[in-house]
């Protein structure tokens, strides 16, 4: 058996993004087997892939936060010693900043990564014994793809990214409240408020939604979300801000929507690992590089000349607050046009 540790802690899409690579590694190693080093936050999205056995969860957050008394706690040692407690026969960091190389200047042996140049950011390199040159311009999958299969020394075939999740066995939690018969999900939550699609628009959706025998289900993942989902929810009753659940719970509700409307953020990466048929919007991010890929997984794309720009919030003069124009010149419209093309049919 070959034992493998990787390390990749955050975030909820590029966590998802991983998953293709490892399906590769299993397919070309059969005996393979994973562990994985994750933030605590995201500790479940690991399991979901059958060759991964085992978590190492950090808190790097909290020890960010609080150094001194993460240290006195202990809790940089507890974490030394269960990253330590087995011999592996590689390990490999797959985010290649700084927060997971200080994970791979904890283990005691080597360690893979991307060379000078290569990394997210500057100096992780350093902390790798054993250097990879994967291009940077490419969709994130493809590069993970391609790091594991030269670490790992297998032939990466030219296949679709295959992230092996099966949601109908795996063992995820029961709800504890009926879900209706016919659903959507609308992802209207994002990191940046430049991914955000006005909220006027959200609203003006799920009137369009409703009309056509759908319910809608809007989860969130903090009371700033969760306040947006009630204001939303709040055109019509078949619309349901959902309580804060955990992944497995939203991943078990996910799995069984008819469809998804999602900003670009992770719980859209998720619909494309379910397989349900959604659509992303992107205007601030390059959806070559960063967008869902998998069955039934489509984009609407701003068409503003500035767009994408990465900018956390809009940086033109014309723009109120930041809130992004790139996201408002989406129109009600196309939105429900491009969605009802990909619903099942009625």
């Amino acid at each position: 058996m070959m034992r493998v540790l990787i390390i990749k802690l955050t975030s909820m899409g590029d966590l998802m993004h991983t998953l293709p690579a490892l399906t590769d590694a299993f397919k070309a190693i059969p005996d393979i087997e994973f562990d994985w080093v994750v933030d605590k936050n995201f500790s479940e999205v690991p399991l979901w892939h059958p060759a991964v056995k085992n978590v190492i969860t950090t808190a790097h957050r909290q020890w960010k936060k609080n150094v001194i008394q993460s240290w006195r706690e202990g809790l940089f040692s507890q974490f030394n010693r269960e990253l330590n407690k087995h011999d592996y026969d590689l390990v490999i960091d797959l985010q290649n900043n700084m927060k997971s190389a200080t994970v791979s200047w904890f283990y005691k042996g080597e360690v893979h990564g991307l060379d000078k140049g290569y990394c997210r950011e500057k100096f992780a390199y350093k902390a790798y014994k054993h250097r990879y040159a994967i291009p940077a311009n490419q969709h994130a999958i493809k590069r993970i793809r391609q790091i594991l299969s030269q670490a790992l020394a297998y032939p990466l075939t030219d296949t679709p990214p295959d992230y092996c999740v099966d949601f109908e066995q795996y063992d995820l939690p029961k709800l504890n409240f009926v879900l209706p018969k016919k659903y959507l999900i609308f992802v209207h939550n994002a990191s940046w408020l430049s991914k955000i699609w006005p909220l006027a628009s959200w609203q003006g959706l799920v009137s369009k939604v409703v009309e056509q025998g759908y319910s809608v289900l809007l989860p969130s993942g903090n009371d700033e979300e969760h306040h947006r989902a009630q204001q939303i929810a709040a055109v019509n009753e078949q619309a349901y801000a959902l309580p804060r659940l955990t992944l497995n719970e939203v991943a078990a509700l996910t799995s069984r929507a008819d469809g998804a409307m999602c900003s670009d953020t992770g719980l859209a990466h998720l619909a494309a690992v379910a397989g349900i048929p959604a659509q992303t919007i992107y205007g601030a991010t390059d959806r070559d590089l960063v967008g869902t890929v998998g069955q039934h997984q489509y984009h609407i794309v701003s068409e503003l000349s500035c767009a994408p720009c990465y900018k956390r919030t809009c940086p033109r003069p014309e723009a109120i607050n930041g809130e992004p124009l790139c996201m408002s010149e989406i129109s009600i419209e196309t939105a429900w046009h491009r969605l009802k093309a990909i619903l099942p049919a009625q």
